[in-house]
C-alpha cells in the first residue's frame, strides 16, 4: 500500500519516477464500507452451514476483503464482475506470494514465474475489458495492495481481541492497537531526491531509506504509556487522546501514502464491532509468517454471542 509495493514496473509522476495514486473519495469508501458488512455477514453464514471447524480468519476475510476493495476501486460495476475481479486479484496474491518468498528470486521461466504471470495477465485481461480504466498494470498492484493488507490486519485484529478481556473497547483504538503491533506492513523503503539530515546523519541523494512502522510503533515517543507496556496489546491507551494514532506511520505519509487508507480503516473498525460483540476464543496459538511482510498463519477461532452484533 506504498510505493515499495509498486509491482506494476510504473513509471509516474513523481519525482522518484513512481505513480502516485489518487485517495479514494468518500462515495467510493462508503460503497466498499457497505460490500464488506454484506460480504462479511455472507462468509460467516456460509461457514456455519459448511462446516463445524473452528473460523479461519485468513479465510473467511479474503473474499469480504477482495469484493469490498473492488467495489470502492472500481465503483459501478455489476456485481458479478466486480466479484470475477476480485477473485482474479485473489489468484493473482496467491500466486505472487510463493515469488516474493522465495530465497533466491525464481528463474524466469520457472513454474512459479509461469503461474504468477498468467494470474497477473488474466487479471489485467479482466480489466482491460472495463472501459475507461486507468492502466490495467497500475489498477491491478492497486486492488491487490489494497486486498492482503487487510486481510492480514483484519486476522490480527481478531487474533488480539481474542486475547483480550475487557468489552469496553472502542472499535476505532482495537484497530489502531493492532497496526501499532502487527502492521501488515512492517517495513517500507524510501529514496532520497536529495541530499538530507537524518538524526544528525547526512544522507547523499539516490540512497535508500527504510522506514519500519513495527519499530516506530513501539516508541514512547509516538505511544502513550511507559515504556514496558509497549508490547501488550491495550486499545485502552488511546482514550485520552494526548497523542495521534497513526504516528509510527501505518499507512505511510506523504504523496506515496496509502491510497486506500479510509476504506481500510472503515473495514477494520467494522470487523472490530463484530469482534467486539461476539466471544471470540483462539483455537489454536497464532504464529507469524514473515515470508512477505507479517500476517498470522493461522488465525482460528471459535465464537459463542456476546451480546447482540452491529452485524
Amino acid at each position: 500500500m506504498s510505493r515499495s509495493s509498486d509491482l506494476s514496473g510504473s513509471t509516474g509522476e513523481s519525482r522518484s519516477g513512481h505513480t502516485i495514486f489518487a485517495p479514494l473519495s468518500p462515495d467510493q469508501v462508503s460503497t466498499g464500507a457497505a460490500v464488506f458488512g454484506e460480504e462479511w455477514r455472507a462468509a460467516l453464514a456460509d461457514h456455519v452451514r459448511t462446516s463445524g471447524d473452528p473460523y479461519d480468519a485468513m479465510l473467511l476475510l479474503r473474499r469480504p476483503v477482495a469484493r469490498s476493495t473492488t467495489a470502492a476501486v472500481l465503483p459501478g460495476l455489476p456485481a458479478a464482475q466486480r466479484n470475477a475481479i476480485g477473485d482474479l486479484t485473489l489468484a493473482w496474491i496467491d500466486a505472487l506470494g510463493p515469488v516474493i518468498a522465495a530465497r533466491r528470486p525464481p528463474a524466469r521461466w520457472s513454474r512459479l514465474r509461469r503461474r504468477e504471470t498468467l494470474a497477473r495477465r488474466a487479471l489485467e485481461d479482466a480489466l482491460r475489458a472495463v472501459p475507461g480504466l486507468a492502466p490495467p498494470g497500475q489498477l491491478a498492484t492497486m486492488l491487490a495492495a489494497g486486498i492482503q493488507v487487510p486481510i492480514a490486519a483484519g486476522a490480527f485484529l481478531l487474533a488480539w481481541i481474542a486475547q483480550h478481556d475487557s468489552v469496553d473497547v472502542d472499535p476505532a483504538d482495537a484497530v489502531w492497537e493492532t497496526l501499532r503491533l502487527t502492521p501488515p506492513t512492517w517495513i517500507t523503503a524510501r529514496i532520497t531526491t536529495r541530499e538530507v539530515e537524518l538524526a544528525g546523519t547526512t544522507i547523499p541523494p539516490g540512497r535508500v531509506v527504510f522506514v519500519s512502522p513495527l519499530l516506530l510503533g513501539r516508541s514512547s515517543d509516538l505511544v502513550p504509556g511507559e515504556t514496558e507496556t509497549l508490547p501488550r496489546f491495550d486499545p485502552d491507551r488511546w482514550r485520552d487522546h494526548a497523542q495521534r494514532p497513526g504516528a509510527w506511520l501505518p499507512f505511510g505519509a506523504g504523496p506515496h501514502s496509502c491510497p486506500g487508507r479510509s476504506l481500510g480503516m472503515a473495514q477494520l473498525i467494522t470487523l472490530a464491532q463484530w469482534g467486539l460483540a461476539h466471544g471470540i476464543t483462539l483455537s489454536e496459538e497464532v504464529s507469524i509468517d514473515q515470508s512477505r511482510g507479517i500476517f498470522p498463519a493461522p488465525c482460528r477461532f471459535t465464537l459463542a454471542p456476546r451480546r447482540e452484533a452491529p452485524l
